[in-house]
């Protein structure tokens, strides 16, 4: 197969105007525009909603191009476009190949016969999306969520990209994938579907293929180099049911971050005539097996991933995707999140279904760092026409695309049907009369049509029909006896932290609150004028409805007024960090029962006040630095309950661990008032109590704002964590300045900064004005007579000097005096 790409710089503009504007493909209206300076960036200020009429007009694409001779000279020609976005009329040479209305799937047309060997005009025209979903939803309203630009249902295109209660009402339009040509005799590959089975541990990789335009004498040939880099070859006549297999020998197994490696296997399937390669697939493998147990217990039905027969405990978060204009994702920007999530160690992501099917490069790296993927279909929140069958068979050749596309993916763990539709149909209020249609047509696709798709197509990977659901139909979608769950009644409901622990779930995959993000991120888009939790821009980069209000009154119970906005921003993710914090350790203390917890959300779209622990940037959050501690392999934990303080270590690895655990009660300035030593000795994969305090004797009302309890794991003379716990809410501590005093050196281009104190600082931040940088750690509690010492790769061209200067260092205390 020869290939030509299509790709590169392009012209654009605006139906009915004449002007021709420079365009870059892959690419979209609105950057490309802005590239042009012809409009604002949406992501300042209020400049979202001055670039609205962006989506509400239709757009024209032209490129203008001459055939490669070994393009041009084959008898079959194909122009293959990966991502159209979305409703698109697209014409080579004055004819029309055809229209799409689907963003997910490929598009492929034969066009040896209109292509010239030079002067090819191809022009794609783009309707607004806009004006066809608002004349969809003024037939017939489809339920949707309030902050999106209604009707988005009726169109395959990521329904996020219409508004959500964190992202902007910025549909993009464009060319959002690779365009070329594809050239041959004729016979190519139509589908490969490559397995692997398992038997006592012995490995064989299998590749049945199916051949458009099949031939004569062709040969079908299956290669795999090893991690060793040991290459096997198999080959075989093509039949009419083509299957390739060979076995593994050694093989080396591909594990969960945390839980072993990652080696991966080099597949590549070809199609020979003769000594000619007429067409070729390549694939990335990790030999594992995945299971979703789900076993009768004593709390009803287990729910839990299990790789290689070993039970995971899914520590992870919800993935959306990485920006408004998706063409703006870098590789290095793309491995940046999937890295820092890995650095935290998870080792699951739940590619939501309000965004779109990811590209390949995302999946690279969940294979490389260990990263299960639980993969929605893309639906969510919403009602969608499902009684229509035009509809469901553009879906239908949009799962089938896409599941024969990723899954043979080590890090494919589920397909799920959607995001929370079964709940809405439960509990929001959708079950009328007048919709008793669509939820006949709910009912029989994602219970019925899709599982049978799904399962058909990837035999090898579990369905699960929604989330949350208890696999029941419309029965107890967020139950805490069977299946999936999201929690929300923290945030939308203002219940304290402390309500996460009533809650049980089989599997948490839903949970969340939110905070601004880090100053700087902020800067980039309001004005030091607008700093303020009620101005116009401030609220404008707030997409749910009294977020901000709800952040402020959940913080006010925790702390003390902030000083200044500066405090506040600060407070805010120590908030959130806090409170999942407080979750997640009360869920992992019953690995038992909950087998997995997936916060809400890693990453943002644009720059904007939300739930994720990375922001727009990237940049760290009070938030992934606590994951970094509380999905720690071994997790040190404090149940609260003052006076009572017990402590637990719950164990993710494999082998028995063995420890020891001191332990004090002290003052805020250090005066040990109890203390003590204990052995520990953790069974793996399980939660072990260590020991139960009660300190009523010691702690009284005068004395409890002044007290603190501090637990620390130790392995021989190494500190393993340390984890403290107080008896008063910390706007009560009676805090004073802690005169925290920093040491630094570098080290092989590492800044080093030894940290002590003389009274309690909590929730230490370290910052370096004029650079981003991520500690070892951060956010944490030193208490008095203790040192603490972190590390960071310096900035590039930074010296010692230079970061001793720029070193900054605050705590609670700080944010209120």
């Amino acid at each position: 197969m020869n290939f030509q790409s299509l790709t590169g710089e392009w012209r654009f503009r605006q139906a009915g105007t004449k002007e021709w504007l420079p365009a870059t493909v892959p690419g979209g209206v609105h950057t490309d525009l802005l590239a042009q300076g012809r409009i604002p960036d949406p992501f300042v200020g209020d400049n979202e909603k001055k670039v609205q009429w962006v989506a509400e007009a239709d757009w024209e694409y032209r490129y203008d191009f001459a055939a490669a001779a070994d393009i041009f000279s084959q008898p079959h020609v194909w122009l293959v476009c990966d991502g159209l976005d979305t409703l698109a009329e697209v014409t080579l040479n004055g004819r029309s190949l055809g229209q799409t209305n689907n963003m997910f799937r490929q598009y492929r047309w034969d066009v040896k016969e209109l292509l010239q060997a030079e002067g090819n005009e191809l022009l794609i025209t783009f309707a607004s999306p806009v004006q066809y979903v608002t004349e969809k939803q003024a037939e017939r309203p489809m339920f949707g969520v309030s902050q999106a630009i209604p009707g988005g249902p009726y169109l395959r295109k990521a329904p996020c990209q219409f508004g959500w209660d964190w992202g902007p009402q910025l549909p993009p339009i464009g060319i959002w994938k690779d365009i070329r040509l594809e050239a041959g005799p004729g016979p190519r590959l139509d589908d490969v579907h490559v397995r692997q089975s398992h038997n006592d541990g012995q490995v064989t990789i299998s590749a049945a293929m199916s051949v458009t335009n099949a031939a004569e004498a062709l040969t079908a040939k299956l290669q795999i180099v090893a991690p060793d880099g040991e290459e096997m070859v198999v080959e075989t006549a093509v039949s009419a049911n083509t299957t390739l297999s060979l076995p593994i020998d050694n093989p080396q197994l591909w594990w969960p971050n945390g839980y072993g490696e990652q080696p991966l296997y080099q597949v590549t399937v070809s199609l020979l005539q003769g000594e000619t390669e007429l067409d070729k697939r390549s694939y990335q493998l990790g030999l594992r097996t995945i299971d979703l147990r789900q076993d009768p217990d004593e709390w009803g039905r287990s729910f839990e991933f299990v790789v290689n027969g070993v039970p995971i405990f899914a520590k992870g978060s919800n993935w959306i995707p990485a920006d408004s204009f998706p063409t703006r994702i870098t590789d290095e920007y793309l491995e940046g999140l999937i890295r820092s999530a890995a650095e935290t160690h998870q080792n699951m992501l739940r590619v939501w279904g309000g965004g779109f099917f990811e590209e390949e490069r995302f999946y690279d790296l969940c294979d490389k760092y260990g990263i299960m993927v639980w993969q929605d279909y893309i639906f969510s929140c919403s009602i969608y026409p499902m009684d229509k069958p035009d509809f469901l068979e553009n879906v239908r050749v949009e799962v089938e695309e896409n599941v024969r596309r990723i899954r043979h993916r080590a890090s494919l763990a589920l397909w799920c049907g959607n995001n929370e539709m079964e709940w809405g149909w439960v509990e929001w209020g959708w079950t009328r009369p007048d919709l008793a249609d669509m939820k006949a047509a709910y009912d029989r696709f994602f219970h019925h049509l899709l599982a049978d798709w799904s399962t058909t197509l990837d035999p090898d990977t579990p369905y699960w029909p929604s989330s949350p659901s208890s696999d029941t139909p419309f029965d107890s979608p967020n139950g805490q006896a069977q299946g999936d769950a999201h929690y929300w009644d923290v945030w939308h409901g203002r219940k304290p932290f402390t309500a996460y622990r009533n809650q049980f779930p089989r599997f948490m995959s839903e949970f969340g609150f939110q905070a601004l993000p880090p100053l700087n991120t902020i800067r980039t888009y309001a004005e030091e004028a607008d700093w303020n939790m009620t101005s116009y821009i401030m609220e404008r980069h707030q997409k749910n409805d009294s977020g901000n209000s709800l952040m402020v009154g959940q913080m006010l119970d925790t702390f003390r007024l902030p000083k200044d906005f500066s405090s506040l921003v600060y407070l805010s993710m120590a908030l959130q960090a806090e409170g999942i914090r407080y979750g997640v350790e009360h869920w992992r203390r019953y690995r038992d029962r909950v087998a997995g917890t997936l916060y809400w959300q890693l990453n943002d779209c644009w720059p904007v006040a939300s739930w994720s622990s990375l922001d727009y940037y990237g940049r760290w959050k009070a938030l992934h630095y606590a994951a970094r501690r509380f999905y720690a392999p071994v997790l040190l934990s404090i149940e609260d309950a003052p006076p009572q303080q017990t402590v637990y270590l719950t164990s993710d690895i494999r082998e028995e661990w063995q420890g020891t655990l001191r332990w004090s009660l002290e003052t805020l300035a250090g005066e040990v008032l109890a203390s003590g030593v204990e052995p520990v000795q953790a069974a793996p994969l399980a939660t072990t109590q260590i020991s139960a305090f009660d300190f009523a004797g010691q702690v009284k009302d005068e004395n409890r704002r002044n007290l603190l309890f501090i637990a620390e794991l130790w392995q021989a003379d190494q500190l393993v964590v340390r984890q403290t716990a107080f008896f008063a809410p910390t706007k009560h501590l009676e805090l004073v300045a802690p005169q925290v005093t920093a040491t630094c050196c570098a080290e092989e281009g590492q800044l080093i900064v030894e940290l002590n104190t003389h009274s309690l600082a909590r929730m230490v931040e370290l910052s370096l004005a004029g650079a981003d940088m991520v500690f070892s750690d951060n956010y944490f509690d030193l208490p008095a007579g203790r040192t603490v010492t972190v590390s960071g790769t310096l900035p590039e061209g930074w010296d010692l000097a230079q970061a001793e200067a720029a070193l900054q260092i605050r705590s609670v205390y700080e944010s209120f005096t």
